[in-house]
């Protein structure tokens, strides 16, 4: 491995730098970028937070789904919704940062200052080391024109479908009668990634007057063998249990298909809510709330066998 912070290359015979990579492995002579053409070498850093390693938290890093840094400005895009769009693909300005002394050194609006060591791992994917806070971060760095927006949807799914106050079903095609042709709204709490709700209100209802009839927990399965399809169960608190087939259709769009009656909702987003960095955007925007208390976390899922549809 190659660490930044000692300006970018140290030979070492530990396991440690056995198991890592490095842009030049080859000779001393080959040309060693600065850290600064490093972190701004691409436009986009994912976070893969699901990799993240240490028992400590940097709020800004595991609130995004993107970092870029570019000429001493820092980005980040906090929400999925009009992820390429807003900030045409950066995102929101959140901060500063400067590569002094081989650190990268942030200071983000709301959390102050922090202070990274970078290590190398590939040509596109960098690692983010916070001493204070023993925490590591696993970032891949992407093009605009090239960056995976599927990959990044399907892989933060529960957090996407927080990302709207509810989901107001559309249509429904095909299928045999069941109890959830009812259901008409669906909600998801951005507390955890393991509640929902559910309602049975009259289609057009305002969002904010919605009565949530049930409340449950739910589940996010992997498909084996399918990157673009889970597997969501709706666990209702009598019992019931649901199980649909989730594709994303959109930004603003969920296709639900009802494995056992083979029904397929659609569903569409109402209520859009921007994660943004300080009080003056919310108060610019009163439909948007601040991101004080949503953080990414991992997401262990466990896979599924898509089931033969009837």
């Amino acid at each position: 491995m190659r660490t930044l912070k000692l300006l970018f290359v140290f030979v070492s015979a530990s396991l440690f730098f056995n198991a890592c990579t490095t842009y030049y492995q080859d000779s001393f002579d080959n040309y060693q970028p600065s850290l600064e053409e490093v972190v701004s070498n691409f436009d986009v850093w994912y976070v893969d937070i699901h990799r993240t390693s240490g028992n400590g938290d940097i709020p800004f890093v595991s609130r995004a789904f993107t970092l870029s840094f570019l000429n001493g400005v820092m980005y980040a895009n906090n929400n999925i919704v009009n992820i390429g769009r807003t900030g045409n693909g950066l995102g929101i300005r959140v901060g500063n940062y400067n590569t002094f002394n081989g650190l990268l050194e942030t200071f983000h609006t709301i959390d102050g200052y922090n202070d990274f060591e970078v290590f190398v791992r590939s040509n596109n994917e960098i690692q983010l080391y916070n001493r204070r806070e023993n925490v590591t971060y696993f970032l891949v760095g992407y093009l605009i024109n090239n960056f995976d927006y599927d990959k990044l949807f399907y892989e933060n799914i529960e957090y996407f479908l927080q990302e709207y106050k509810a989901w107001e079903k559309i249509n429904t095609t095909g299928g045999t009668p069941n109890a959830f042709d009812n259901e008409n709204y669906l909600q998801f709490t951005p507390e955890n990634i393991t509640t929902f709700y559910s309602s049975q209100d009259s289609f057009g209802t305002n969002i904010d007057n919605v009565l949530w009839d049930f409340e449950g927990s739910y589940q996010v399965f992997d498909v084996a063998g399918f990157q673009n399809l889970k597997i969501l169960t709706l666990n209702y608190g009598g019992g019931d249990i649901e199980e649909f087939e989730l594709t994303v259709t959109n930004d603003s769009n969920i296709r639900l298909f009802h494995i056992d009656s083979n029904t397929r909702y659609d569903f569409k987003g109402r209520g859009f809510t921007q994660y943004l960095k300080s009080e003056k955007s919310v108060k610019d925007a009163p439909e948007t709330v601040r991101n004080d208390d949503r953080k990414r976390t991992k997401v262990n899922r466990e896979i599924k066998e898509r089931r033969f549809l009837k």
